[in-house]
């Protein structure tokens, strides 16, 4: 079976039409590395099937180890969307003393997460009635430092 390059291209776009009804993003990577190989058979016509079907394995672990070493976003690089990026950098009144290994108590102008006073922790002692700003959400405890 002599197989051209524009068999190549329908089984790229089938594969990456596949990914929409498919939501794993994993396919579009197959479908590229098709796309990929029809360019490949436009400069080379002459590859044997066996050599066609290795090139495109190569091509797709080549674009499936782009994606997951270059091209994909690292987890957590933004807090949006997060508990911790609605609440980190607030300023609240500390309405109960904090100290280490003591919990305290924080309020806020407007609430926060729902709730207008936390419970909050500290790795320094922090008077009543200072001013805090909360650095970390550590489980349903707010870190807080003087501000």
């Amino acid at each position: 079976m002599n197989i051209e390059w524009w068999h190549w291209t329908v089984v790229g776009i089938a594969l990456i039409l596949a990914e929409l009804a498919l939501p794993s993003f994993f396919l579009i990577w197959f479908g590229i590395a098709g796309l990929a190989m029809a360019l490949v058979l436009l400069v080379a016509p002459e590859l044997s099937l066996t050599a066609q079907i290795a090139t495109w394995t190569a091509l797709s672990l080549v674009m499936v180890v782009l994606w997951f070493r270059v091209f994909k976003p690292s987890f957590h690089k933004t807090r949006i969307g997060t508990s911790a990026g609605e609440v980190i950098g607030e300023v609240g009144l500390l309405v109960g003393a904090v100290a280490p290994f003591q919990r305290g108590k924080v309020r806020f102008q407007r609430p926060l997460l729902g709730a207008e006073e936390w419970v909050c922790l500290a790795e320094s002692p922090i008077a009543a009635g200072e001013r805090v700003r909360v650095v970390a959400v550590e489980g349903s405890f707010l870190k807080v430092v003087k501000a």
